[in-house]
Order: structure tokens, then sequence, then C-alpha cells
């Protein structure tokens, strides 16, 4: 009896509990069903990105910037103070990252935008004046001063016995170059500048920079220094022979308002110095540089001659011509032509800023705009301009 009762015992022993099955298998269940959830989210992920690239391909979208426009926010404000005088887009603006964009709250006005002042840069250096073969230097003071040493440092031969003797001492001038203030103040009708096509800031920059153009050039020809720059014909004009510092020499053409010939434009391009012939230019207006033409030398070649190539200036005994109207017409005595370095001879000095106020009630039902510029010029190397002279002496 107790053999069999053993052997019971130890069957039931070797077989799996019914609890522990149960568990196993809900178990694997359970693994099953999180590996395909996981499975089917991955696989939906995998479809969106898929349709999100085929949608940006297809309609060209464009890539994030990496970094913000700062010149867009400042466009936008400026506009809507030239529009509508509204300028709390340019209080509120921050200034850090916007260059020429700053802010002038006490008096009202604000500087323009880089992109109109460029434009209004590009059109000043395009127009036939000075400016385009000057010296143009940029100053944050009231006035540009030029240092010029214009003498020379005495010296002699010495024997070894020989007491050395004192010599000159070279002397240093200053020129001082003061900013005047240039202005303009166009205007349009409040209708005009609600038309949401219209170009405010061409039309703006557009006015702006012809009249700044005609008046500096005239300015720099025959302006007499009160509130306007220099000019050049504004100095005193001597005879090359008898020329001094702070004079312009000048070659007579010995004929009263005429060439008398060709050989005054000869001359006059040997009476300036060979250190500063080699960068010199002619100047004059249509009306005369009309009369040059048709001047022959000896052999009845013409003095003038054309560029060679595309955009190459005409020139006079193989140096450029600047056509400046500013110039005056032949006439007895009048120093018609000009030729020198100008780059050494002449600086114009400005500030890099333009303020524009708008001003809506002045002229209702018209709008103003006070554009202010501040800038002078002078003649710095009063060496390197040579004039001809129409006169007999």
């Amino acid at each position: 009896m107790t053999k069999p009762e053993s052997k019971a015992r130890a069957g039931g022993d070797l077989s799996p509990m019914p609890e522990v099955t149960s568990a196993l298998s809900g178990f694997v269940s359970d693994l099953r069903s999180f590996k395909r959830t996981i499975h089917s989210k991955l696989q939906q992920q995998e479809e969106q990105l898929t349709m999100l690239e085929r949608k940006s391909q297809t309609m060209r979208r464009p890539a994030l910037a990496a970094a913000a426009d700062t010149e867009t926010p400042h466009h936008k404000a400026f506009d809507a103070y030239v529009r509508t005088g509204d300028d709390d887009a340019l209080r509120g603006l921050e200034l850090e990252g916007k260059a020429m964009s700053t802010a002038v709250a006490s008096d009202g006005g604000y500087l323009v935008d880089p992109q109109t002042a460029e434009q209004i840069k590009s059109v000043l250096e395009s127009t036939s004046s000075v400016r385009a073969i000057a010296n143009v230097v940029n100053v944050e003071a009231t006035s540009y001063d030029v240092l010029i040493d214009h003498t020379d440092v005495g010296a002699g031969w010495a024997t070894e016995t020989a007491s050395a003797t004192e010599t000159a001492t070279p002397s240093i001038d200053r020129i001082v170059i003061p900013l005047h203030e240039l202005s303009a103040m166009p205007k349009a009708s409040q209708r005009l500048l609600d038309d949401s096509a219209f170009d405010i800031e061409g039309w703006l920059a557009g006015r702006i920079a012809d009249k700044f153009a005609r008046a500096e050039a005239a300015a720099f020809i025959n302006g007499d220094g009160s509130d306007k720059p220099v000019g050049i014909l504004t100095h005193t004009a001597v005879d090359n022979d008898s020329w001094t510092w702070g004079n312009v020499g000048y070659v007579a053409t010995g004929a009263a308002g005429d060439f008398n010939g060709g050989d005054a434009i000869v001359d006059l391009v040997y009476a300036l110095g060979a250190q500063y012939r080699a960068n010199g230019t002619f100047m004059m207006n249509s009306k005369t540089a009309g009369a040059v033409r048709k001047l022959k030398d000896l052999d009845g070649r013409f003095l003038w001659s054309d560029g060679l190539a595309a955009g190459e200036p005409a020139r006079l005994m193989g140096y450029p011509v600047l056509i400046a109207e500013d110039m005056p017409d032949v006439a007895t005595d009048s120093f018609s032509i000009a030729f020198g370095d100008f780059n050494a001879g002449y600086t114009v000095a400005e500030r890099p800023d333009l303020r524009v106020l708008r001003d809506p009630f002045s002229a209702k039902p018209h709008v103003l705009f006070y554009a202010t510029k501040r800038v002078g010029g002078d003649v710095s190397d009063f060496a390197a301009i040579k004039l001809l002279k129409f006169g007999v002496s």
C-alpha cells in the first residue's frame, strides 16, 4: 500500500501548476500586443513624414531662414511713417541690428532706412559733378580738418671740416572744411500716399537725390562758403608763373574768349606737376566740350579722342574728361576748363545719415517731407588743380 502512494506523490510534483501556465500565456500575449502597437505607431509616423516631404516638394516651399531679416521691420515702419505719420513702429524698434536706422526722437525725425540711403548715394555718385572724382570722406563731427605739408626740408652739401648750418624746417597747414546743411522739401498728396501700389520710397529717394545732386554740383564749383561748400572757382586765381599756396594757378589762352589754337590745352596739362599729372582729369561743361572737340594739332589730328572700350570716358590728350554743367561757358576772361588731380585737390566731407521729417500740416491737403543732409567741400591741395583762362593774360 505504501509504494503506489509514493509514486502518485512523485508524479504530482513533476507536472506544472495551472496558475503558472496561465500567467505565462497572459504575459506572452501582452508582449505581442505591445509589439504590434509600437510597430503601428512607427509606421504611422513614417507615413506622415513621407506625406510632408511630398507636399514640400510639390508646393516648392522655401527653406526656413536661419536668422531674421533685420531690415524688414524698419522698412515697414518707415513706410508706415511716411504714409500715415504713425511713428509707433519706429519708436518700438530694437536698434542693435538696424545699422543706419537710428531713431531721432528729439526733433521728430527719423533716419532713412539703409535701402533708401543707398539709392540716394548711387544717384549722387552717378551725377556729373566734382564728387565723382574728388576725395569723399564720411565724418561724424561738425567739420573735417585736412593737414597739408606743402613745404620741403632744406638741404645742403657738407664738407668734412666745415660746420653744418641750419636748414629750413617744413610747415604744416590745416584746412578746415565745415559741414553745411543741405535740405530738400518735396510734397505729395495724402491720397497718393494712401495708394498701396505707389513706390513711396522710390519716389522720395528720386526727388531728394535730384535736388541734392544739383545743389552739390553747383556748390563744389561756384560755392561761396556761406552756408554752403567752397567751390573751386571761388578761390583767387593767379597766373601760374607767380602761383603761391592758397591760390589756384591758371594758364591764359592768349586770346579773349577764344582757344587761340590747341597750344593752350597743352600748356594747361604741363602746368600741373608731374606727381599730379598721372591722375589728371579735365573738367568742363558740354558747350565747352563741343568747342574742344574741334581742336586739332599741327598735323591735323583731333586732340579729343573717344574711349576705345564701352563705358570708358572720352579722352583729351590721353586724359579723361568730366562733363560738369556748372562750369562756365567760354567767354572773355572765363575759367571754363579745369585740369588736375581732383582726388588730391578737392575734398568732400559729409555725414552718412539722412534725416526725413514728415509734415502733414503746413501744406494741406499735401504732405511735406523735409529731408536734410550735412555736407561740406573745399580745395585741399592748391597745387593739384590748374585752370584755363580764356583771356590775353
